[in-house]
């Protein structure tokens, strides 16, 4: 009997222990982590001499020219140079658009022609090398448009004058709405009968650059109008000027669309330690044939090595594969993010993030998140990681366009949100040079969309 009691507390004590919860894991610094990375990107960056090379070595890189190929061959060494595995090329079909001449001529009654600054919009047909000369009808927005019958549009040259927004704080909300007037007037004013289409340009600025940019025929467009735009101060002295007397205008391009060709989206990867789901991170190669194109988008290109390089250097041991994608033709198709979402969609490949860098290389202000609100609570979790490094807002919901394909898969999708604020001043115009880019502020960059993806591959 004595023995039994003195074996009941050695009976209950082993109950006691093995009813204990296991020891709780380590938990993570993520602020030191989040440092670390930012130290390294800060310090040890490739991305300003990569910008360099990729603006002034190669320049202009336009799909289907002879530049954008010189750009994929520098992105794929790149990408090896960075400790990238898979590396390979995705085949996309692209337009062959060519600018050719252009040029805008105006005459007020029956005085002098004057020439104005301008440049065919992109995809734009031109008038064959020949003079296209016309009447200008002025008209303020839309609204007044739609009022029109085609008896007061036909034969005429129509211009629109609908100004940026300055009343909206966010640029990009101003040029979604000024935008609109680049890319659908040329079909809604020929099929009114009118001879062209001039648009001011969709800028924040009041300089005199136009802006060129992607305009679009609709599928049943029978007369593909020639479409041109002009900087915001021609675009005010015209207007002044047609509020006195009648004005015409001589229009010259050589620009159309001469088929199709072949450019190559170019990917690379770190692979997962855990498994082989994608955390994709992209922008795009291209950009128009008048630019630099070092705000869109050669920051966004070099932001994506950047981060490869710090992943590696770092060895921070992903558990997911993160990809590196820099797409073929966003300028003027979109096409090299179709062609990705449809291969994702066709191998069933898992992907469980996908982020994207196209607005800039201005200093980053919040991140924008298109996903279901049980991700986005997620990430507004890790809110305060974000603020030593000036990143404060997670209310926007769009995505860049290269991603925005995957929408359709239902994966979760963000895109870099910098301050935009001089952005559209000098967007897709031959402003956006390499002179225009902040190394530092490029960087944070980097450093940003590394530490989200750093968080993502740890959680998700």
């Amino acid at each position: 009997m004595k023995k039994t009691i003195l074996l009941i507390p050695l009976f209950l004590g082993g109950i006691l222990f093995a009813q204990r919860k296991p020891a709780p894991k380590p938990k993570v610094d993520y602020a030191a982590d989040f440092k670390k990375i930012s130290d390294e990107i800060m310090q040890n960056s490739n991305a300003y001499e990569n910008l360099r090379e990729l603006t002034k070595d190669i320049g202009p890189r336009f799909s289907a020219s002879p530049a954008i190929l010189k750009a994929e061959a520098w992105a794929q060494n790149k990408l090896k140079e960075a400790g990238a595995e898979n590396i390979r090329t995705q085949e996309v079909k692209v337009p062959i658009w060519e600018r050719g001449r252009e040029s805008l001529q105006i005459q007020a009654g029956n005085g002098n022609w004057k020439t104005i600054k301008t440049l065919a919009l992109g995809g734009s047909e031109g008038t064959g090398g020949k003079d296209l000369t016309g009447e200008i009808l002025f008209v303020k927005d839309l609204v007044e448009f739609n009022k029109l019958f085609p008896s007061a549009v036909k034969d005429k040259i129509v211009f629109f004058n609908f100004a940026f927004d300055q009343t909206i704080i966010n640029p990009g909300e101003a040029y979604l709405i000024a935008g609109k007037y680049r890319w659908s007037t040329p079909s809604l004013a020929s099929r009114k009968g009118a001879k062209a289409v001039i648009t001011r340009a969709a800028t924040s600025a009041f300089d005199d650059v136009p802006h060129t940019g992607s305009m679009y025929y609709d599928a049943d467009d029978k007369n593909k109008i020639p479409a041109l735009t002009i900087g915001a101060k021609s675009a005010d002295e015209l207007e002044k000027l047609l509020k006195k007397q009648k004005v015409t205008a001589k229009i010259n391009t050589t620009s159309g669309t001469r088929g199709e060709t072949i450019n190559h989206n170019i990917i690379g990867e770190i692979p997962g330690n855990k498994d082989n789901s994608v955390i994709l991170i992209g922008a795009h190669l291209d950009s128009w044939d008048i630019s630099e194109g070092a705000h869109d988008n050669g920051a966004g290109v070099v932001q994506v090595l950047e981060i490869l390089r710090a992943f590696k250097k770092l060895e921070l041991k992903n558990n997911h594969t993160i990809r590196f994608a820099l797409f073929a033709n966003e300028e003027n198709g979109v096409h090299g993010g179709e062609t990705y979402a449809a291969q994702v969609k066709k191998s069933g490949e898992k992907h469980i993030f996908a982020i994207e860098s196209d607005a800039g290389g201005y200093s980053p202000r919040g991140i924008s998140l298109d996903m279901i609100p049980q991700r986005r609570k997620q990430i507004f979790m890790w809110k305060n990681l974000f603020l030593p490094y000036g990143v404060y807002d997670f209310n926007q919901e769009t995505a860049g366009q290269d991603i925005l394909p995957l929408k359709k898969l239902s994966i979760p999708l963000a895109e870099l949100f910098p301050d935009m604020q001089r952005y559209f001043d000098i967007h897709h115009t031959s402003e956006d040079t390499f002179e225009k880019v902040n190394r530092r502020e490029v960087n944070l960059g980097a450093v940003v969309i590394a530490q989200l993806v750093y968080m993502i591959d740890k959680n998700w």
